[in-house]
């Protein structure tokens, strides 16, 4: 028999963290996650990338304050996912999108760390990775639901395209599809 695999486990803990009964613009929070990881292997991201995608969530986001475990606690969630897949999760939920998302696309983008009040200048991949898992992450939300789409989508649309040079063709080819207007 063989171990199960990282994807494996981090569902096992996800579900042991309740994210499956979760309540979720998108669903369930672990139904979110999982189709957010999918996204990302769509769009043949790194690994790593896809198993932060499933577990994007974990301690909390800017956007979705429940935490599923405390952040003084990420070697837990390392010791699942591997070093690489935990610092792009700490990353992502670490970021002050207020003060951040303005200049992410810049080469001295200034990163803003909500858990420790820090600020720096991430380097180009890992804005690359932050911003394709976040329009994984919203378009997966805007993609299900109708009113979050008409609400957020005119607004998620300008802030991609802000985003436009760190993101991929197929992430990029999917904002414009789900958020353009319909009518």
């Amino acid at each position: 028999m063989h171990a199960p695999t990282e994807d494996a486990r981090a569902v096992e803990l996800l579900r042991e963290l309740g994210a499956a009964e979760l309540e979720h613009p998108g669903g369930t929070l672990l139904a979110h996650l999982e189709r957010v990881r999918a996204k990302l292997v769509q769009w043949e991201a790194r690994p790593a990338l896809q198993l932060a995608g499933l577990c994007h969530a974990f301690y909390g986001t800017d956007g979705f304050a429940t935490a599923l475990h405390p952040v003084e606690r990420r070697s837990e969630l390392a010791a699942v996912i591997g070093n690489e897949a935990e610092s792009l999760v700490y990353f992502y939920a670490s970021c002050d999108r207020e003060a951040s998302y303005p200049t992410l696309a810049e080469d001295d983008a200034v990163f803003h760390d909500r858990f420790t009040g820090e600020t720096f200048t991430p380097s180009l991949s890992r804005r690359r990775e932050f911003a394709e898992l976040t329009v994984a992450n919203e378009l997966d939300i805007a993609r299900i639901n109708a009113e979050f789409r008409a609400k957020r989508g005119p607004d998620l649309l300008a802030l991609f395209t802000g985003f436009r040079p760190l993101l991929s063709e197929q992430a990029w080819g999917e904002c414009r599809t789900v958020l353009s207007h319909r009518g």
